[in-house]
């Protein structure tokens, strides 16, 4: 036999093991993050097949509220950062956050997330009064992504309904991330997700892939971090900065990279719910149904209202256009092309 064939002997079996169950070694992902790009298929099915054992054809919806777009962060990449003063900022009131989750009940999606910049105008028990009234009048699964929190307000989260919890490490390379977020370290951000975890939370977490520094070790890592985290969802979408960041010079083109990273968190994690990010398809119009076919199992449109879609402009391309009717009729469409259902159940990680 051939070098060659060897090679590709070893990949296959590689891909073959992980698909059937068996946990692999640091050194085994990052081989598999290296391999040649034609074997990228081969991984893409296997974990394809992995997610429809273990999750099922159902893909599962979140409608997405992006209720300010202040932030008291700095980040080097995110057009959010408190050093753009070129954003026009927005924070939604009571009752247009409101009206929007009726919006997203109408269309018969059971989860909605509140998102926002780290804003905290909003303060803990805005947010609890929120949570509060959106269950009372929709009953809406309450899902947060608010950035770094206490515990205490964590606790009044639950407290108040809110079920789960979006937060994403970004990196698990401490370098990486302390230089990518001025002032924030990356121990606070892991203390607030086994925190998130401990208090009952369905937890997610995820990455960005293409990152400057970042290496197929830094990749392995961010896995098995995923997979020690016990995470109940993963956010896995390419690394873009905004225009009007420091970072705007540094272009990314990883989404070969990036699906590849998402179809190994599958084979690792098995049952994760994992979103096709709307990120991928800024990098390609098929981006997100490609995703779709490489284990993910989750898509979160945009029902922010149109009057604030566009400014919540954390990179640029990214919003779902269109009303909410026209947003779930593209959706539909999409998924029939591959296959794949919408029954609009509340998608709990089976554990």
């Amino acid at each position: 036999m051939t070098s060659i064939s060897k090679s590709k002997t070893n990949f296959r079996s590689l891909i073959d093991k992980s698909q059937s169950g068996p946990a692999l070694s640091r050194e085994e992902i990052i081989k598999l993050l290296k391999m040649p790009d034609d074997y990228l298929p081969y991984l893409f099915t296997a974990a394809d097949q992995v997610r429809k054992e273990q999750v099922g054809d159902e893909i599962f919806l979140r409608g997405i509220i992006e209720f300010s777009n202040h932030c008291e962060r700095n980040c080097l990449y995110c057009g959010l950062r408190c050093g753009n003063q070129k954003l026009s900022r927005y924070r939604m009131s009571f009752d247009e956050i409101i009206a929007t989750a009726h919006q997203i009940k109408k269309e018969q999606i059971p989860t909605v997330v509140l998102q926002s910049g780290e804003d905290s105008v909003f303060s803990t028990a805005i947010i609890c009064n929120l949570i509060e009234r959106i269950q009372r009048e929709t009953g809406l699964i309450i899902t947060l992504s608010l950035g770094e929190r206490s515990q205490a307000d964590y606790e009044s989260y639950t407290q108040a309904g809110a079920r789960r919890y979006l937060l994403k490490h970004e990196t698990a390379s401490r370098e990486i991330y302390n230089y990518l977020r001025p002032g924030c370290k990356l121990e606070s951000r892991l203390q607030c997700l086994f925190s998130l975890k401990k208090l009952g939370f369905e937890t997610g977490t995820g990455n960005m892939v293409g990152l400057p520094g970042q290496t197929p070790e830094i990749l392995a890592d961010d896995l098995l971090l995923m997979k020690e985290l016990d995470a109940d969802m993963l956010g896995i979408g390419p690394f873009i900065a905004h225009p009007d960041t420091p970072l705007r010079d540094i272009e990314n083109d990883a989404l070969d990279l990036t699906l590849r990273v998402l179809a190994l968190a599958r084979l690792i994690t098995r049952n994760t719910n994992i979103p096709a990010t709307t990120a991928l398809s800024t990098l390609h119009p098929q981006g997100r149904l490609q995703a779709l076919q490489a284990g993910a199992n989750v898509v979160m449109p945009d029902f922010t209202p149109e009057v604030y879609k566009s400014r919540y402009d954390i990179y640029p391309g990214r919003a779902d256009a269109g009303s909410a009717a026209e947003i779930m009729a593209k959706l539909k469409s999409d998924f029939q092309t591959i296959g794949r259902t919408l029954l609009y159940s509340t998608g709990d990680r089976q554990k």
